[in-house]
Parts: C-alpha cells; structure tokens; sequence
C-alpha cells in the first residue's frame, strides 16, 4: 500500500493534470487532505479528491477520460473511484459540503504546489464535517471507528489553535 508521501505527491500530479486538461481546482479531501491540515498521520489509504458536481454527471465522460490517460481504471462506478496499482483515488463533489457539512467550498483557500493547483479544508472545516459524519451509522462504524478518533484529535487541535489566539 502507499504511503502518505507517495499519495499526496500522485494527488499533485493528478491535480496538475485535472488543472490542465479540465480546468478543475480540486479539494484534497478525506484522511490525506487531513493528515496534511492536521500534521499528524491519519494513515491514508487513499486519496479523495472533491470536484464540481456536473464534473460527475455530465462531463464526467471527460473526467473518466482523463483519469485513464493518467493509467488509471474505473473500479467503482457509484463511488466514482479509480485505481492504478496499489493507488485508489475516489471523487465526490465539492457542492456537497455546503449540505453535509455547513463548510462553503466557494471560500476554501487555494493552494499551489509544484505546479498543481488546488484547495484544501481548514482545520475548522474539518471539525464540521467529521462531526457529520460521526452521526452517519455507516460512517461511525467503518475502519474500526476512525473518524470518531480522528474527531478526537481534531477537537484537541481546533480548542488548542482558538487558546492561542486568545493570547
């Protein structure tokens, strides 16, 4: 399996390309995206990417060309996840963090990195979406309950960051 280093350097590279080819600035989402945010290790296992909804409807004959121009193949239709060796990447839509999370997408920062650019959650924006997600049945039990760990951290992160700041 690969490791935190080696996916988010194969997001770069994805992310340069989606720049490229489809105009897209994607969201480094999920476990990777946090475990960069965070600066503590999540242990990724793959990578999620969120992009424009009509990304994954009506352009998305244009997505799932691009990805395959990459050497990646369409495992998982309804989860819109691609594989490449021992390397997933899934992709949701960006819209949806507005309705899942309260977090609005359109005032996520933009980063640029070895040539790729794309956008990247907040601490804070974390916090909302796992606190979501901790209340979705299916969510709260997946990998031996790892979101509601990863919700731990990210409360003792948020609480230390907004003590600084008071200081």
């Amino acid at each position: 399996m690969a490791n935190e280093v080696e996916l988010y350097c194969e997001f770069l590279t994805i992310s340069s390309f989606l720049n490229e080819e489809l105009g897209i600035v994607p969201v480094l989402y999920g476990s990777l995206g946090l475990t960069k945010v965070a600066q503590v290790d999540f242990s990724p296992q793959d990578i999620d990417i969120l992009v424009p909804l009509v990304f994954l409807q009506g352009k998305w004959g244009g997505l799932k060309q691009a990805m395959k121009k990459q050497g990646y193949l369409l495992i998982d239709l309804e989860e819109h996840e691609f594989q490449k060796e021992d390397i997933k990447i899934g992709f949701a839509f960006t819209e949806d963090l507005k309705r899942f999370a309260e977090v609005d997408y359109k005032k996520l920062e933009v980063f640029e990195e070895a040539g790729a650019k794309y956008c990247q959650l907040s601490l804070a924006d974390y916090l909302k979406v796992y606190n979501q997600s901790a209340q979705d049945g299916y969510r709260r039990t997946k990998n031996d309950h790892k979101d509601l760990k990863k919700l731990k951290i990210l409360n003792k992160l948020v609480d230390s960051l907004s003590q600084e700041n008071h200081f």
